[in-house]
Order: structure tokens, then C-alpha cells, then sequence
């Protein structure tokens, strides 16, 4: 397999309301230089070999997040910012009267395709996912394979002690190729036991062992039109709803039924996390420091302050 020499981008998916942390947890210092979490990502995708960045916002927070954030890296690597809006849609459809919020995840990607010509990495920018995930994407994507990729994780390392979570389980090949990602919520460990409110309300038990999917994509640009025809089709079916949205999972989905992408997974024995609830930064906090007295990140990253 050969290895090209562009560098790809990494796409940052933060345009979300953090309305069950309460507040903008995008901009919250979680490192001893006070870091947010998007800084860890981008540190780790910069040494991985990634060239370029793009941040996918909302209208009402970007000048205080190109301040607090997007300045921190505009001297490092190219930036770029777009904007996820309720209105960004095909041409001919509207928006329902009294719909509040975008789209989705697969909304935000298809933002990407006014900055993006190179293959490309999606991730949240509220969620930590360690140095091998960037590497791991990287190598793919500057590998000649078309296929698609993400990054696997173990559902037990991806835990919140503090409540809930919905999380995609993945289902494989034996070769490691995706054939479908189930979209499970209210995942939580009760008593030794991580359980998820099943389709009849009773709960269901899972063993923790499961690959799962963390919004962590290695896409190539053609996935851009292959979206917006999903995208286009899932309007048709939700065009007049007030809160269904196109996941990027959903897109996935329907790409591999269709025979249209192979997806490849990419295992990752790194822990994840992330501040979904406001209890959660004590303990980002601590796993930070700890990753940094191993030597595995610099006290400061980007110098003697940011």
C-alpha cells in the first residue's frame, strides 16, 4: 500500500449546544497550561501528520471561539472555520417553521466541503481520544486505499461516571471492515453491569467489549456528494420535523448497504473522555495530568502559555 504526501485535514465538530454540561465546554481549561480538550486533539493530529484545520461552529459563538480557541493554532497550521446552520440547506427546501437547531453530525460534515479538497478526519471537539487514534487515522489516510475508516474504541473505556451514554456499536468483519453501526442511548454502568434501555423499556445488558464508534471518520472528499444525496433523501422523509437529524452514522449506514464505501476499523486500545456532564471535568482534569507525568504530553503544550 503506498503513502501520499498530502497532508489531510482534520474536521472539529463544534457546534454543539453542551446543554447537559451547561455551558460552552468547547472552550473550558482542562490542562495544566490551560488547555481545552480541542488543543490535546490538535497537538496530537499535528505530530500525527495532519496539515490543516477546520472547525465546524455555530454563528452565535464564533468570534468568542476564533478568540479562545481557533487563535491558539492560526500561527501553527492552516485554520479555517465554517459555520453549521439551520438554513444551510439543498436548494429548494426550507427549514420548518419553529425547527431550532442544525441538522446533525452529517449536516456538520457536509459544512466541510467549502474548505475541504483533501481526505480528512472528523472528530467532536469535546471528546479526548488519545495520540494512537490520530495515528492510526493518518496512516490511512495518506495510505493509496479508498476506503473509508474509523477509529474503534472498547465500550468499557468509554465511560462517563456520571451518567449516561449513547454510543454506536459497531458490527465488523472478520477482515475489520464496518458493516453496520447500531445508535445505542442511555448506556451506563449499574452495579458492576453496563446496561441500555432496550426498544421494549426493559433493560439490556451489554459486556463492555464492544467496538464503538465515537464520531472518530477518516473520510476522502468524495464522501461530500455521497452525504449530500443521504442528506437530500433523509429531507425528503424528516423535512417538516422539528427535531429528527442526519447522524453520521445514519449516512454510513446507507453508504455500506448500498455497496457504495468499504469502512474500515481502526482498533484503538486508548481510553476515551470527554466532559459530557459538568462532573465529568474533575476527573478530564486528573487523566490529563496523569498523561502528562507519564511524559506523554509536554506541561505546556504549545510553549510558556496560549
Amino acid at each position: 500500500m503506498g503513502e501520499s504526501s498530502i497532508k489531510p485535514a482534520l474536521l472539529v465538530l463544534a457546534a454543539g449546544m453542551g446543554s447537559r454540561y451547561g455551558g460552552l465546554k468547547q472552550v473550558e481549561p482542562i490542562g495544566p497550561g490551560g488547555e481545552t480538550i480541542i488543543d490535546y486533539s490538535v497537538y496530537d493530529a499535528v505530530r500525527a501528520g495532519f496539515g490543516k484545520l477546520v472547525f465546524v461552529i455555530r454563528r452565535d459563538i464564533e468570534r468568542p471561539f476564533r478568540e479562545i480557541v481557533g487563535s491558539r493554532f492560526e500561527g501553527r497550521l492552516p485554520v479555517d472555520y465554517v459555520c453549521q446552520e439551520l438554513q444551510a440547506l439543498p436548494d429548494g427546501i426550507a427549514a420548518p417553521p419553529g425547527r431550532q437547531k442544525p441538522w446533525g453530525t452529517g449536516h456538520a460534515v457536509l459544512m466541510g466541503a467549502q474548505a475541504i479538497r483533501e481526505p480528512f478526519a472528523v472528530i467532536n471537539g469535546d471528546d479526548f481520544y488519545g495520540r494512537q487514534s490520530f495515528a492510526l487515522l493518518a496512516a490511512h489516510l495518506q495510505s493509496d486505499t479508498p476506503d473509508l475508516a474509523m477509529v474503534g474504541f472498547v465500550l468499557k473505556n468509554t465511560l462517563s461516571e456520571f451518567g449516561a451514554v449513547a454510543r454506536g456499536v459497531c458490527r465488523t468483519t472478520p477482515e475489520g471492515y464496518l458493516e453496520a453501526v447500531t445508535e445505542l442511548t442511555g448506556i451506563e454502568r449499574r452495579g458492576g453491569v453496563i446496561e441500555y434501555p432496550g426498544p421494549d423499556g426493559r433493560p439490556h445488558t451489554l459486556t463492555g467489549e464492544e467496538v464503538v464508534s465515537l464520531n472518530t471518520w477518516g473520510f476522502r472528499p468524495a464522501v461530500f456528494e455521497q452525504f449530500a444525496d443521504e442528506f437530500r433523501a433523509f429531507l425528503a422523509e424528516n423535512a417538516g420535523s422539528l427535531k429528527a437529524e442526519f447522524y453520521i452514522p445514519t449516512a454510513v449506514n446507507n453508504l455500506l448497504r448500498q455497496g457504495k464505501v468499504r469502512l474500515k476499523v481502526l482498533r484503538t486500545p486508548d481510553s476515551w473522555f470527554g466532559v459530557t456532564y459538568r462532573e465529568d471535568r474533575a476527573l478530564v482534569v486528573e487523566n490529563i495530568r496523569r498523561l502528562v507525568a507519564r511524559g506523554e504530553y509536554p506541561e505546556r503544550l504549545w510553549g510558556s502559555s496560549i
